[in-house]
């Protein structure tokens, strides 16, 4: 996916891509994520943890090996993930653009807000147990992916080494 895909208007994009990456879906995934990275950590999430956050969390083939519980060893996990680890900078890379359209329109929405350099709930934040009326499994799974990564992460520590573990510059 070149840059200039991301310029093109909604109408112009692919469906599926229209679909997936649209900044209203991304923001919900980046609002369950920091929403639960801050009743974990305390702590606003650091803006770079979200550019991780959608690679994941999207990507079937990451999400389908995540943890299945945010109390899981994070270096252990990292060990023994070596596909998804030598994969997720370029995942990092091509998503984004869509990572700061999605802040950008979450932030509008006051679902998020910057809070000390990282992300925070905003003033109308999502609630964690807010279901789509409509909705598929592979957006049930992204949604619970992107929770369990915010809680995962919060249990971390600090961002530059989930970044260091997952091969990921800032």
């Amino acid at each position: 996916m070149s840059s200039s895909r991301w310029s093109l208007g909604w109408s112009e994009r692919p469906t599926e891509e229209a679909n997936n990456f649209n900044p209203a879906f991304c923001g919900e995934l980046l609002c369950r994520s920091v929403g639960e990275y801050y009743k974990k950590a305390g702590q606003p999430m650091s803006v770079v943890l979200a550019f991780v956050v959608l690679p994941l969390a999207l990507h079937r083939g990451s999400r389908d090996q995540l943890p299945k519980m945010a109390s899981t060893a994070f270096a252990g996990w990292v060990a023994t993930h070596d596909n998804i680890i030598a994969e997720l900078p370029l995942h990092v890379e091509r998503l984004r653009p869509v990572v700061r359209e999605a802040m950008i329109f979450s932030i509008r929405q006051n679902r998020l807000a910057v809070q000390n350099g990282g992300l925070v709930p905003g003033s109308s934040k999502l609630s964690s147990t807010t279901k789509a009326t409509i909705s598929t499994d592979d957006t049930d799974q992204a949604r619970s992916a992107a929770m369990l990564l915010g809680r995962w992460f919060g249990a971390q520590g600090d961002a530059p080494s989930v970044l260091q573990g997952f091969g990921v510059l800032p």
